[in-house]
């Protein structure tokens, strides 16, 4: 698959492009890297040109000073002006639904459509935050890689955790180059994040939402309330799925994603 790279405030940044036609960008959560859309990739990549970037700290890329989520969306701006690109639709997992939700503010004019896999525009809850805070202290202690491998399974539904016990524990340690600095950075660009509900209010491109019925990070109720603010709203609701549905339910989230992009 072609890598590039650019450079964004002294910091190299990876990224993938592959396929051709209608460009979508993949941009995957904490913890995560672009890897995580491979299978998203192999099934769409004949019909769209998918950009994948790994966000900054993660994979290939370098971490970028002061990192927020909107100095993340402005690399993906990057990314699109280095491509020569003036639209797309965006698919954010998790933190980066909550990237693709400070595009959406920042660069509307570039957005044919955008879709939340597994992520909201609600800022964190002061429980979230407070979760976070203890998550920051583990790290501090124990390092980055033993938080991934205490919180990942975690993100799993019950089903998933029976059946998928050797793609999980592959996917828990390809997260092992993470850095601490990296995850308390994440940690607190996300706590520090506003409420962004209102652009779904306002937007006027087609909006998709997928949610998985087990998820514990992003719960069902949270989504289904902002899921009628967009005057136009695809949602979906993976029945075996916790907040992985790329990777639990990977065939139903590969349909739902190719019906969104052929038809918006």
């Amino acid at each position: 698959m072609p890598e590039k790279f650019l450079i964004y405030n002294g910091s190299s940044i990876h990224y993938r492009v592959i396929g051709a036609g209608k460009t979508v960008v993949f941009i995957h959560g904490f913890g995560e890297d672009g890897s995580v859309w491979n299978q998203q990739v192999t099934f769409l990549k004949n019909k769209f040109q998918l950009i994948i970037p790994d966000l900054p700290g993660s994979g290939k890329s370098e971490l970028i000073p002061g990192i927020t989520m909107e100095s993340m969306s402005d690399v993906i701006k990057e990314i699109l002006t280095q491509e020569n690109l003036s639209s797309c639709t965006m698919i954010g997992h998790s933190m980066g639904g909550y990237i693709t939700m400070a595009f959406a503010e920042n660069y509307s004019g570039f957005l044919n459509a955008f879709g939340l896999f597994h992520s909201s525009s609600y800022p964190d809850s002061e429980e979230k935050k407070a979760t976070r805070r203890k998550g920051i202290e583990f790290i501090k202690q124990h390092g980055a890689f033993e938080f991934l491998k205490a919180i990942t399974p975690n993100l799993f539904s019950p089903v998933s955790t029976g059946k998928m016990k050797k793609e999980i524990d592959t996917f828990i340690e390809s997260l092992s180059y993470f850095t601490p600095q990296t995850l308390i950075a994440y940690y607190e660009a996300m706590m520090r994040r506003p409420d962004r509900s209102m652009i779904l209010d306002k937007s006027s491109v087609p909006i998709l939402f997928i949610i998985g019925q087990y998820d514990t990070v992003i719960p069902i109720n949270d989504l289904l309330k902002q899921s009628h603010l967009p005057c136009k709203a695809f949602i979906h609701i993976l029945t075996e799925t916790g907040h992985m549905g790329m990777m639990e339910e990977t065939k139903k989230s590969n349909l739902i994603l190719e019906n969104f992009l052929i038809n918006t």
